[in-house]
């Protein structure tokens, strides 16, 4: 019992992989990015430097992130269902899949109301005084860190494909 579509001719699937990895990239990208912003916001003495960082960082994650995030999930389901990889053929493709769909989720969700709550805070910080965006802050430097773990988890699930096919994938011949 496997979805799938009819197979994708090889201009399809090369162009289809080919938006699929660029998003993929740029979501990693982006999160790097947020990564440095928040753990120089978090460590930073400086109040202009802090405040910028947070305001850097609502700036890249508060429209970025979804589109990328979007964008990675459905061509990654595009390519799935129009391979022959398939969406529940492989382990490696289902584990992606939940992967994605948890760090989209996340990203949507959770990331980034923190992104814009601690936006908000640092420009409406007088000039000159200290950022203070409270709990966030960690949060800001932490999620980041989990995204980037599970980026590099799916990045070798697709380079080395581990784990064979599913109950599913081994009833399909």
């Amino acid at each position: 019992m496997s979805i799938a579509l009819p197979r994708m001719r090889p201009t399809a699937r090369k162009t289809a992989l080919t938006a699929h990895v660029v998003l993929s990239v740029g979501w990693l990208g982006l999160d790097l990015g947020l990564l440095t912003l928040g753990l120089t916001a978090l460590v930073s003495g400086d109040p202009t430097t802090t405040r910028a960082a947070y305001v850097a960082m609502d700036l890249l994650g508060g429209t970025w992130l979804v589109v990328v995030a979007i964008g990675s999930l459905a061509t990654g389901l595009l390519v799935s269902l129009g391979t022959h990889w398939g969406l529940v053929r492989y382990r490696w493709v289902l584990a992606k899949l939940v992967l994605t769909m948890g760090a989209a989720t996340a990203t949507v969700f959770a990331l980034r109301p923190g992104l814009h709550e601690a936006a908000t805070r640092a420009a409406a910080t007088p000039a000159g005084a200290q950022v203070n965006v409270g709990d966030v802050a960690v949060q800001l430097a932490i999620a980041p860190s989990v995204a980037l773990v599970l980026y590099l988890t799916m990045t070798v699930l697709s380079v080395f494909k581990p784990w064979g096919r599913t109950r599913w994938g081994r009833s399909r011949n």
